[in-house]
């Protein structure tokens, strides 16, 4: 049934790749640490986990050396250069979260003299938003890939499984075999002691007639001996 599930959800997931692979990234403020921000927000049907780990590692990547700071849910990072975006030197907020629409994951860039911004940048504002839609791309098939991993993983335990029991089918029908066979050394055995067993008897019945001859025999020596003796009595 798990199998089936994940199966079902693979195909599921690749049917909705089409419109799941750009995302949707809208421009939307929010307020980060008190202080309300202009940025650009991508939003994704995925676990908000999954995405946050995904977008951190994105970061860290692009980022180079430049060190992550990560305080109450907000991730920063100063100095950053993005050349997709611009040449410039960015500061990088962003945060990671869910609301009723899904996941999504928002960030604010601050070129120095200006933020990235629809109207007033809107060449860096682009490249921003193709950004953002690649990182979605990305998290759909890493997700297609662990369901993958998953379901074969599944399907590993499940061909272990299956192996099991025609072993098992396998070793009670060598049982089977083994008891018909034993069966039949039974019967075999059972005929032959019947054979024995009526031998036994008629050497019985002949061993008796033997001890009747015998004893026939011994009565008449018996009789022989007084013969005998009574001739010697008569010697004189």
């Amino acid at each position: 049934m798990r199998l089936k599930a994940l199966l079902l959800g693979l195909l599921c997931m690749v049917a909705g790749l089409s419109y799941a692979q750009s995302g949707r990234v809208e421009e939307k403020e929010q307020t980060v640490n008190g202080v309300n921000r202009r940025g650009q927000q991508l939003t994704v049907q995925l676990d908000p986990a999954f995405v946050e780990k995904l977008w951190k590692a994105q970061l860290t990547e692009k980022s180079g050396k430049i060190k992550m700071k990560h305080t109450k849910g907000v991730y920063t990072l100063d100095g950053v250069v993005l050349d997709t975006i611009t040449s410039t030197p960015m500061r990088i907020i962003s945060t990671v979260g869910s609301d009723p629409e899904g996941s999504y994951v928002w960030w604010s860039l601050d070129m120095g003299v200006a933020y990235v911004d629809k109207a007033a940048t809107p060449k860096e504002y682009a490249a921003a938003e193709g950004f953002m839609q690649a990182f979605a791309r990305k998290a759909y098939k890493e997700d297609i890939f662990r369901q993958i991993n998953q379901a074969e993983e599944v399907l590993k335990a499940t061909k272990q499984e299956q192996e099991r029991v025609v072993k098992q089918a396998n070793d009670i029908q060598t049982g089977i075999t083994k008891n018909q066979q034993r069966k039949l050394e039974l019967e075999a055995e059972l005929v032959k002691n019947a054979e024995d067993l009526k031998k036994l008897e008629q050497e019985v019945q002949n061993n008796i007639k033997k001890q009747e001859a015998s004893k026939q025999q011994v009565q008449e020596m018996e009789k022989a001996v007084e013969t005998v003796r009574a001739k010697l009595l008569q010697v004189k």
